[in-house]
């Protein structure tokens, strides 16, 4: 009972510790900067949240077509989206990618995260003025520029509730037109489970890469051209998913 009482012991305190440690990183990081070059030591504590999340909500993520991703370049990665746990998945399927996402102000205020993604080149952009929008979107071809991190948007600019593709916001793919870069098209199912399965059951989720969109074939086009392109590959996804789930 002994050996017991001293093991809680020592596994309180280094949780303890742990939790100090993320505590303190986040006081030292200002609220209101940005950053274009993130900190290593940040995204190890990013990484180790979004492992934390995913295991402690007992979700199963399954990457299929991660093998089209390009290994020795910049990309724009965009997806559909369902839940505000959406970011922390795909930060947790693919975190040799240090992937920095555009994403509404309010996720900046979030305890502690939300100093953490910043120093992880995370931008807060406006979501209804396209205006105020341009200066993030520049910022954030120049952080892929850089090659360490890949940015990733939500064309459709939030969150669908009801799992159906609400109107992308076209603006966003001027980053892979400014910072010379493919698009990577992807398709995120089940996070918007999860919520309902916690803690009793265990949450299915899936990401599957569709394809890479090369720089060549965006470059002279119209957003909302490339827009209609990844909208449709996405809805096509997901439908033809839809059927063969209800098939099984």
């Amino acid at each position: 009972m002994l050996a017991l009482y001293i093991l809680l012991g020592i596994l309180g305190g280094i949780i303890v510790s742990v939790l100090l440690v993320y505590i303190i990183s986040a006081l030292l990081v200002s609220p209101k900067k940005e950053f274009e070059t993130e900190s290593p030591f940040y995204r190890m504590l990013l990484n180790g949240v979004a492992i934390f999340l995913v295991k402690m909500s007992r979700s199963h993520v399954t990457v299929h077509g991660a093998e089209k991703l390009p290994q020795d370049r910049k990309f724009l990665l965009v997806s559909n989206h369902r839940s505000n746990f959406d970011p922390i998945v795909s930060v947790y399927a693919f975190p040799e990618y240090h992937l920095a996402y555009l994403s509404k102000g309010e996720n900046f205020k979030i305890p502690v995260i939300g100093r953490l993604i910043r120093k992880c080149c995370f931008l807060a952009i406006d979501r209804e003025d396209p205006r105020k929008a341009l200066p993030t979107i520049q910022k954030a071809a120049r952080i892929a520029e850089k090659g360490v991190n890949t940015v990733a948007v939500y064309p459709e600019g939030t969150r669908s509730k009801k799992c159906k593709l609400l109107p992308f916001h076209n603006g966003v793919f001027k980053i892979a037109q400014k910072a010379h870069m493919p698009v990577a098209v992807m398709t995120l199912e089940g996070t918007e489970k999860i919520h309902k399965n916690f803690p009793l059951h265990k949450t299915q989720i899936t990401l599957r890469v569709l394809e890479v969109i090369p720089y060549e074939e965006i470059d002279k086009k119209r957003t909302n051209e490339i827009g209609d392109r990844v909208r449709d590959a996405i809805s096509q996804a997901l439908q033809a998913d839809q059927e063969t789930a209800a098939q099984d």
